[in-house]
């Protein structure tokens, strides 16, 4: 009560249907913003010989990206089935894993020899993108630069979107540096939190959310915080 109407960012920059428009902006096309703003921001420093997105949840960042620099875009990752679920999903650390490593398969001949410049819609534990600068490196990239269309995750959210607690965020305990080597890869750069009011080109007039990155709630945060503390059983947590 008493609080302005805010819309979650990540609903442009994941989950949202690519069909959908929010507050008059169409997610498919923020999307391809945010690709196009990275290829902005990246001009004369990457000289990739492809752009790919991690499928499904960065394609169209990468086209945007591919299309902005003039570079090719290319599907070097099969994905194994539709039906996962989202790698940072799972409470489990060793289920993330499994997940993370049977999600893509790795087309050697796109790979090979190739310096590539990799986009996904986020980094959360750094689980999945581990895993897959280890599969294009096994499979003979020479180069791996990795953008990511979201600013770092600092935060959890409260408002339905699963992003866990800051202890398992793996920004909240690395520099941008420190991330890029733990993967692995050439080069990392994030979306700036200041570029998300350009990404959104529309009436977005009641706002919207960016507490996860920026901290800033527009309501009042509980005091428990831990995302799975509705998934154990009460006997678990020792309540009756």
């Amino acid at each position: 009560p008493g609080k302005e109407m805010k819309i979650c960012t990540f609903l442009w920059i994941y989950y949202g249907y690519p069909t959908a428009c929010y507050e008059g902006v169409n997610v498919e096309a923020m999307r391809y913003n945010c690709g196009r703003y990275l290829a902005r921001r990246d001009k004369d420093s990457v000289h990739p010989d492809a752009v790919a997105g991690v499928p499904d949840s960065g394609t169209a960042h990468a086209v945007g990206y591919a299309n902005e620099a003039g570079i090719s875009f290319t599907r070097p990752f099969i994905k194994y089935t539709p039906t996962w679920s989202r790698s940072f999903m799972p409470t489990n650390q060793d289920i993330r894993n499994q997940v993370a490593h049977m999600k893509l398969i790795p087309i050697q001949d796109l790979i090979k020899g190739k310096k590539i410049l990799l986009i996904d819609d986020s980094i959360v534990r750094g689980t999945t993108s581990g895993r897959i600068v280890r599969l294009l490196r096994d499979a003979g990239a020479s180069e791996v630069h990795l953008r990511v269309s979201a600013p770092p995750f600092l935060n959890p959210c409260y408002y339905g979107t699963d992003i866990d607690s800051r202890e398992g965020l793996i920004a909240c305990h690395c520099s941008v540096e420190e991330i890029g080597q733990r993967l692995g890869v050439d080069s990392l750069a994030y979306l700036s939190l200041g570029s998300l009011p350009r990404m959104l080109e529309g009436d977005t007039a009641c706002g919207f959310c960016s507490a996860c990155f920026s901290g800033q709630y527009p309501t009042d945060i509980p005091t428990e915080t831990h995302k799975n503390r509705f998934e154990q059983k009460l006997s678990e947590k020792g309540e009756t």
